[in-house]
């Protein structure tokens, strides 16, 4: 998709990291943009920043996890400012700690918006999506799919998220394939970003009432203060992340890694599979991260 000036963006966790600066990009790009999110003075205070930039934009409050709100979401866009060419399925949640101490509400929670709102995002939009290719040979669309670093590995303390992002890259490379069967108009992306300033660490302020959390382990705790120092110490930019993405839908690329050299503990990894060996340390590299979580959680 070379040009964007006059298309169609629809993007959910639009309020915020990824999903607004992508915002920002296709505003700038001339794009009409349909930016939905879960907190709606956040998703309105966001939307006012991309109106002020030129763009044409169409707002709408969607807890992902619920199908109908997505199937809303895309009726509202074909019906206003008409089929997309761009979805970034991008809304996420993030939790940690040790597998066997998340409560099922927890799987819940994060399964319900990390891989079901991706589902119901490719449920609802693709098929308009194919429609619109039939009807017009000029037609271009691409759906971003936010996976991350953590959907190629399984590093420990983070089960559930690990287990979420896992299913996103799988859907995804599946959905690529699936769409070249049928169409060469219609294309699809994975990212997977790696520790980025978004504020996915402090997901807990989204969390519905309906999947209340426990009160936390010791391991639960010990993820939350590493996820803090680890997000927030990011030194790749969301802006520079989404940018990334901006390139990646141009030139119909599928993979959109935000730090590459992370790439290494994806082959050892592939690796271990194909050698039929045992997994590698997550910490061989640096062994005193794995002395002091050891430590934590033993006490």
């Amino acid at each position: 998709m070379k040009n964007f000036k006059g298309r169609v963006a629809v993007l959910t966790g639009a309020a915020s990291g990824f999903g607004f600066e992508l915002s920002r990009l296709a505003a700038h790009a001339g794009m009409k943009v349909v930016m939905a999110d879960v907190q709606g003075d956040a998703l309105e205070a966001a939307a006012t920043q991309i109106r002020a930039l030129g763009a044409e934009v169409l707002t709408q409050r969607v807890d992902v996890s619920k199908a109908d709100q997505v199937q809303a979401l895309a009726e509202a866009t074909r019906a206003t400012l008409g089929v997309p060419h761009l979805v970034f399925n991008n809304a996420g949640v993030a939790t940690g700690g040790l597998l066997w101490e998340h409560s099922l509400a927890d799987w819940q929670w994060v399964l319900g918006v990390n891989l079901m709102g991706v589902v119901h995002g490719v449920h609802a939009f693709t098929a308009m999506m194919l429609e619109a290719a039939s009807a017009d040979p000029e037609y271009e669309g691409h759906i971003v799919n936010t996976s991350s670093m953590a959907g190629l590995l399984t590093p420990p303390n983070m089960g559930v998220y690990n287990v979420s992002k896992h299913a996103v890259v799988a859907l995804t490379e599946t959905l690529y394939q699936d769409l070249s069967l049928v169409t060469d108009q219609v294309t699809a992306s994975v990212l997977c970003p790696y520790f980025v300033p978004t504020g996915i660490h402090q997901s807990e302020r989204n969390r519905p009432a309906d999947a209340p959390a426990a009160a936390p382990t010791r391991s639960q705790l010990v993820a939350q203060a590493m996820s803090d120092k680890a997000v927030t110490s990011g030194k790749v930019s969301a802006a520079e992340v989404a940018q990334m993405v901006m390139d990646a839908v141009a030139e119909k690329r599928f993979y959109i890694f935000s730090h590459p050299k992370a790439l290494g503990n994806v082959q050892t990894r592939m690796e271990d599979i194909v050698m039929v060996r045992n997994p590698t340390d997550p910490f061989k590299e640096k062994p005193e991260l794995g002395v002091k979580l050891r430590a934590a959680l033993r006490g």
